[in-house]
């Protein structure tokens, strides 16, 4: 009983304060990560984020609570700390892909060069996203595939983004015979632009000759449209160019060579 009290008398304070430490650190913490979280929040950064930083900070913080408990009741903590910090960094070279695409996720939610319902190019792919996470962003193509592509590749290389301006412009090329109206030509094409409500009257459309190729004479045709409608006019002004050609009896030619034969006698 004498050895119990005089340890009791020797070892309360210090555990009392340690336990107090404990105890207030703890709440402490839950404040900071609390007012973390309303941080992130107020600059709109993505709940994934958001919880999975609120979380490191937490487990963190919590850590170095309580191994500074531990040191106040004389608990060595210095190998406790080196075989933490070898279990970290063993840690981090297993999981380097995995923090790379860690660190590229916080990037492109930071800086946002795409958001969600974005149609986006990058990595050799292209797609609708469908969500950003912590590791990788999901793609939705136009035929209902899935493409999940890492976050540390997309940070580091190129994106296009086509659903960042509102207007885009549509760039064609159509070909008529080298015995065909030129004139005529330029007025059919105005005439399939102007009946086509899509077509944006400002920027002005463009319709140049821009080539004299091997079998034909190829205009270019520039228009401007919303971003929601390229792929309809593209599409459009292929068939009523065909159309309204054929109508107006304006050839389209294919590649032809021509031959010449010589006899000799």
């Amino acid at each position: 009983m004498d050895a119990v009290s005089q340890f009791v008398a020797a070892w309360a304070p210090q555990i009392g304060l340690a336990l107090v430490v404990l105890v207030v650190g703890w709440w402490l913490i839950g404040k900071v990560v609390n007012l973390t979280v309303k941080a992130m929040e107020k600059n709109e950064l993505d709940v994934t984020l958001q919880r999975f930083l609120s979380s490191i900070i937490g487990i963190g913080l919590k850590a170095l609570l309580i191994i500074s408990v531990a040191s106040m009741v004389g608990i060595a903590t210095t190998s406790f700390i080196a075989v933490l910090g070898a279990a970290g960094l063993a840690v981090g070279l297993a999981l380097q892909g995995s923090l790379s695409n860690f660190a590229g996720g916080v990037l492109l939610i930071l800086f946002k060069p795409y958001k969600v319902g974005d149609f986006i190019e990058t990595q050799g792919h292209a797609g609708v996203v469908q969500s950003i996470q912590i590791f990788n962003t999901i793609l939705k193509t136009g035929d209902n595939k899935t493409i999940i592509i890492p976050n540390g590749p997309i940070s580091n290389g190129s994106i296009t983004n086509y659903s960042t301006e509102a207007t885009r412009r549509v760039d064609m090329s159509f070909g008529i015979g080298y015995d065909d109206d030129i004139d005529g030509a330029r007025a059919a094409l105005e005439e399939i632009i102007a009946a086509d409500d899509r077509i944006l009257k400002d920027p002005a459309h463009l319709i140049v000759v821009a080539e004299l190729a091997d079998s034909s004479v190829n205009f270019t045709v520039r228009v401007w449209v919303n971003s929601a409608d390229y792929w309809g006019v593209f599409f459009a002004m292929q068939e009523q160019v065909k159309k309204t050609f054929d109508a107006k009896e304006i050839s389209i030619p294919y590649p032809q060579q021509d031959v010449h034969l010589h006899k000799v006698d």
